[in-house]
């Protein structure tokens, strides 16, 4: 017998160390698609030891195709609000005896690189950058970064650099002629 459900995966995270430090985000989650009945529940199960029972999210429709009011996940229905003016890339989740997570949520279809940078960002502790910096901030890398690649391109297209001469040797340093006097304190005459 073949069973027909997909595997689940490991949620993609990345969450700030436990310290005193408050920021304004507890750490980042990538998730592998924008189903979030599929990608919920594995997130939910690596925050457990952290958070607690998950019983709530807060999320913006915007980024997910469906908007479902509660996902089954591990025996109990999370329950799932929407709010339009929350930021897109933000979800907040609550649990049932601690307090919340923000987490910040890179898209899917983000580069491997930079959504290692922006997981980096957001789960550095005391972190007081606001999402839509971050984002912003790893739009202008990624782009600076994209740049630099096609010109390193370019260049090795046309020819890369040219043959340099052979360097020069350094010429053999010369005897010290003098000395330079340097003033001593007082204390040190004799």
């Amino acid at each position: 017998m073949t069973s027909t459900t997909a595997p689940t995966r490991r949620a993609r995270l990345a969450l700030t160390p436990p310290t005193s430090l408050a920021g304004l985000l507890d750490g980042a989650w990538w998730p592998y698609s924008r189903d979030l009945a599929a990608e919920l529940p594995p997130l939910v199960d690596a925050l457990r030891g952290r958070c607690g029972r998950i019983t709530r999210i807060t999320a913006n429709p915007g980024p997910w195709p469906l908007s479902p009011y509660e996902i089954p996940v591990g025996g109990h229905a999370v329950h799932v609000g929407w709010f339009t003016d929350l930021d897109p890339d933000t979800m907040i989740l609550l649990s049932y005896d601690r307090d919340r997570c923000d987490l910040l949520v890179i898209p899917p279809e983000s580069e491997p690189d930079s959504a290692t940078r922006l997981m980096a960002a957001a789960s550095v502790p005391g972190n007081l950058h606001p999402v839509d910096a971050l984002m912003s901030d790893e739009n202008a890398t990624g782009r600076r970064l994209r740049e630099a690649r096609a010109g390193e391109d370019t260049w090795e297209t046309e020819g890369g650099a040219h043959e340099r001469p052979h360097p020069r040797p350094h010429p053999r340093p010369r005897p010290v002629v003098g000395a330079r006097m340097i003033a001593l304190p007082r204390s040190m005459w004799r």
